[in-house]
């Protein structure tokens, strides 16, 4: 029987196992944005891209010299989706001009974050990602059935206070999985 009130994952981490083949989400830590009927939405919160805000600020503001400390703020591979389209996660509270407020963080995809980010007017913790991953309808559960990912609740402490590539296996952590421990081969019962 097909259960009447299916159970989303919104505000949870997706943790890769460690036989994920997809390029695209192996050894990714993904925190979920949305997932409901129409399928799901999520940020990749542990793959810098490379390129950090001053190149970004750089082809916003070009004719403005951007502050020295955002060379050392990185730019994450959110997912393979719009890879030219930025989101900055961030604790609820300051509001922008493009913000969806989700309980106890905010997403914004405007310009003006990443000024107040550079500026030192935007939000104290942060994440900006170029890209995201998506799934479509049913597509995240069948992965979920193929265990391709382990889940757990989202913890903003992994998100904004750990160095990234720390992150998946704290989140791995929370359920008591070392997933260096785990094998490549999956079974079913």
């Amino acid at each position: 029987m097909k259960d009447a009130n299916p159970s989303y994952l919104k505000h949870q981490f997706l943790i890769a196992m460690p036989h994920m083949a997809d390029p695209h989400f192996a050894q990714t830590l993904i925190y979920l944005i949305e997932h409901n009927e129409q399928g799901a939405m999520g940020l990749v919160i542990n793959r810098p891209n490379g390129l950090n805000l001053a190149d970004v600020l750089e082809q916003l503001r070009p004719d403005e010299e951007p502050p020295e400390r955002c060379q050392e703020l990185p730019i994450f591979s959110g997912g393979p989706v719009q890879t030219d389209r930025g989101f900055v996660l961030h604790p609820a509270g300051p509001q922008f001009q493009a913000t969806l407020e989700l309980g106890e963080l905010g997403l914004s995809t405007s310009q003006d974050v990443l000024f107040a980010i550079a500026d030192g007017t935007g939000p104290a913790k942060y994440l900006i990602t170029l890209g995201y991953a998506g799934w479509d309808a049913g597509q995240l559960e069948t992965e979920l059935a193929d265990n391709a990912w382990l889940t757990c609740p989202a913890d903003s402490a992994i998100l904004f206070d750990l160095p990234f590539d720390q992150r998946l296996n704290a989140a791995a952590a929370r359920l008591g999985v070392n997933l260096s421990l785990l094998t490549s081969q999956a079974g079913h019962a």
